[in-house]
């Protein structure tokens, strides 16, 4: 039963790890691929990726607008992607 709970544990946190960090490189490529702002999909993907991006969001602050979102969006997925490898490591180890 633990083995288990631990492997269903693991799923999910794996998968909202790597959603987080999917979502946050979407944002960066509609963004640096000029996808219409005004567009849904894009307005949809910047709402959900602002809060996912932390503190990142606005860490580097250079003078081109898409270098800002390259960097700090980028960042943010790159943090989502170790913290889902450590607790993933840590909830393996639960087992």
């Amino acid at each position: 039963m633990r083995t288990r709970a631990v492997g269903t544990a693991a799923g999910i946190i794996s998968w909202v790890g790597l959603a987080l960090a999917v979502l946050l490189v979407v944002h960066v490529v509609l963004t640096v691929g000029g996808a219409n702002p005004a567009n849904p999909i894009t307005t949809t993907v910047k709402e959900l990726a602002e809060p996912a991006a932390l503190a990142f969001k606005n860490l580097f602050s250079p003078q081109d607008a898409k270098l800002a979102v390259i960097v700090n969006f980028g960042l943010a997925a790159l943090f989502w992607l170790g913290v889902r490898a450590i607790v993933l490591k840590l909830v393996r180890r639960l087992n």
